[in-house]
C-alpha cells in the first residue's frame, strides 16, 4: 500500500515549508514536493501606494535581503522617473549590493550549512546548528560571524541601518559613503578575506575526502541557468544583461533585457503550494526549468572579473568537470567564491575616489507609467515590475523571486535525494536530514524568519492512501 511521508516544517531555511514524499506498494519513492505554506500578498497590498515609497515597502518583504528589494525596487523607480542615476550612485548602490551578497551567503554557509558539512548529517539534530558548530569549531564559527558582520555593517554605514536601511531611492541614494567608512572597510578586509579562503579550503577538503553521494545526488540534473552578465560576460550582480545557458555550456539566450521579461519567463501555478513556478518560455513548463543564484552566475559568465576570484573559478570548473556545474551540490562553493569576489570588489570601490562624491541622486517627477527594474540578489535573479498611474499610485506589481525560479529545481532536487536515500518505510534521522539539506542548497528564502538557531523541529507522517496515519516521528 502506498504511503506519503512529510517533512513539515523544513529546518535552518529562511522560511516555513514542508516536504511530501510518496512511497509506491514497493516502499520506494515514487515523487517527491517541496511546499511552500505561507502566503503573505505583497503585490496586492502594494496597490494604491506611492511609487516613491515602493522601495521601503518591498524592503520589508524580508529581513535576510532587505537589500535585494530595496535596490530593485529604486532600479524600477530610476524606469519610472527615466532619470540617469549618478555615477557616485551607483558606485555606491553597487557597493551595497556587494556586501548584501556577502552578509547572506555567510549565514547560509557557516550558519545553517555547515554544521551538517562539519558535525555529520547523521548528528544529533539537537546539536546540528551553530551552537554546536561554536563547540566543535570555534575558530571557524567566529571566522563566520565576523564575516557576515562585515557585510552587515557595511550596509549600516551606507544606509544608516543594518536591515530595512531606507537609503536606495528611485534616482540614486540619499548619502555618499564616509571617509572614515572608508577606512574602517579597509582595516576589516585582510581578515574577511581570509576568513573566505580559510573557508573554500575547508570545503574543497571535503570534496576530496567525503562528499561524492552528494555532489551525485543533491540535484545533479540538466535544466537551463540564468543571471545577469556584464557586456563582456563577466560576472556581474547589478547592472549587464540577461543570460540563459544550458547543462552543456551552450548559450541559450544572450542580451535579453529586463524589459522584455514576459517574453522568455512564464509563471506557472500548482494547487499545492503557494510560490510560483517560473519557466523559460521558449521550451514550456516544466521543460523549461532552470535555475538561479550563485551556481547560476558561476555558470553563466565567462569570468569573475577580479583576480582570487578568477583562479578560483578554473579550479572551480575543473572540480564540476568542465565548463558548468550541474549538481546543486556545488551550491555552497559557487556562494564562498562569490564571497571572495564580492570583497574584492568592495576593496575597489571602497578606494574610488567617486563614493564620497556628494553627487548621488537625480531627482525627477513621474515621466513613464511603467518600469521593470532586476538585480541579482544572493539566491538569484530577482524582478520588480510595477504599472502607476499619473500621480505616481500603483495600478499594478510584480515581484519574481529568485527563490521561485528555482522551485522547480528545488522539487527535483527533493526527489533525486529521496529516491536516492529513501527505501522502505523506516525514516532514519540522516536521511530526513539529507532531503532537508538538498532545500538548503538553494538557501531558499521564504519569509522574514530563520530556523538558525536552537532546537528545530520537525515532524514526519507516514499516510495511507486512505488517509489514515501509520506512523508519527517528532524530533525537538
Amino acid at each position: 500500500m502506498s504511503k506519503t511521508i512529510v517533512i513539515d516544517p523544513v529546518t535552518r531555511i529562511e522560511g516555513h515549508a514542508k516536504i511530501s514524499v510518496y512511497l509506491d506498494d514497493a516502499g520506494e519513492v515514487s515523487d517527491a514536493r517541496f511546499h511552500v505554506v505561507e502566503f503573505r500578498g505583497f503585490e496586492k497590498f502594494c496597490e494604491g501606494r506611492p511609487m516613491f515609497e515602493m522601495a521601503g515597502i518591498t524592503a520589508r518583504i524580508c529581513g535576510i535581503c532587505p537589500v535585494s528589494h530595496l535596490l530593485a525596487s529604486a532600479k524600477t523607480g530610476d524606469k519610472i522617473l527615466a532619470v540617469q542615476v549618478p555615477i557616485a550612485g551607483e558606485k555606491l548602490r553597487r557597493m551595497m549590493n556587494l556586501a548584501q551578497l556577502t552578509q547572506s551567503h555567510a549565514l547560509s554557509f557557516f550558519h545553517l550549512s555547515s554544521p551538517d558539512f562539519l558535525l555529520g548529517w547523521d548528528s544529533d539534530p539537537a546539536t546540528r546548528n551553530v551552537f554546536g558548530l561554536i563547540a566543535n569549531d570555534p575558530e571557524l564559527a567566529r571566522g563566520g560571524i565576523r564575516l557576515r558582520q562585515f557585510g552587515q555593517t557595511v550596509i549600516e554605514r551606507l544606509g544608516a541601518r543594518k536591515i530595512h536601511a531606507a537609503w536606495a531611492v528611485p534616482g540614486g541614494v540619499r548619502s555618499p559613503l564616509t571617509a572614515e567608512s572608508v577606512a574602517w572597510i579597509n582595516d576589516r578586509l585582510p581578515e574577511s578575506k581570509a576568513t573566505t579562503q580559510n573557508a573554500i579550503r575547508l570545503f574543497k577538503q571535503l570534496l576530496d575526502h567525503h562528499f561524492t553521494d552528494e555532489v551525485a545526488a543533491f540535484g545533479l540534473f540538466p535544466s537551463l541557468f540564468m543571471s545577469l552578465v556584464a557586456a563582456d560576460g563577466t560576472w556581474e550582480h547589478y547592472d549587464g544583461h540577461l543570460r540563459f545557458i544550458d547543462s552543456n555550456g551552450t548559450i541559450v539566450a544572450d542580451g535579453l533585457r529586463e524589459d522584455d521579461y514576459q517574453d522568455f519567463i512564464g509563471e506557472a501555478v500548482e494547487n499545492w503550494s503557494y510560490l510560483k513556478f517560473p519557466y523559460y518560455k521558449p521550451l514550456g513548463y516544466p521543460d523549461g526549468i532552470y535555475r538561479v543564484g550563485p551556481l547560476a552566475r558561476l555558470n553563466t559568465c565567462d569570468r569573475m572579473g577580479t583576480p582570487a576570484a578568477d583562479q578560483e573559478l578554473i579550479e572551480f570548473r575543473h572540480r564540476a568537470g568542465g565548463r558548468i556545474a550541474n549538481s546543486s551540490f556545488f551550491y555552497h562553493y559557487a556562494r564562498l567564491i562569490e564571497i571572495l569576489a564580492c570583497l574584492e570588489r568592495i576593496e575597489r570601490l571602497a578606494n574610488d575616489p567617486d563614493v564620497l562624491s556628494p553627487r548621488v541622486r537625480a531627482d525627477a517627477g513621474i515621466n513613464n507609467l511603467e518600469g521593470i527594474g532586476v538585480s541579482e540578489a544572493p539566491r538569484g535573479t530577482l524582478f520588480h515590475h510595477y504599472q502607476v498611474n499619473e500621480n505616481g499610485l500603483i495600478q499594478t506589481v510584480n515581484l519574481i523571486i529568485a527563490t521561485g525560479q528555482n522551485n522547480l529545481a528545488m522539487n527535483k532536487t527533493v526527489t533525486q535525494i529521496a529516491q536516492h536515500y529513501i527505501h522502505g518505510e523506516e525514516i532514519p534521522e540522516g536521511w530526513l536530514n539529507r532531503v532537508e539539506a538538498g532545500i538548503r542548497a538553494y538557501d531558499p528564502c521564504l519569509s522574514c524568519s530563520t530556523h538558525a538557531l536552537g532546537q528545530m523541529p520537525l515532524h514526519v507522517q507516514l499516510i495511507r492512501r486512505d488517509g489514515s496515519v501509520a506512523k508519527d516521528v517528532y524530533r525537538n
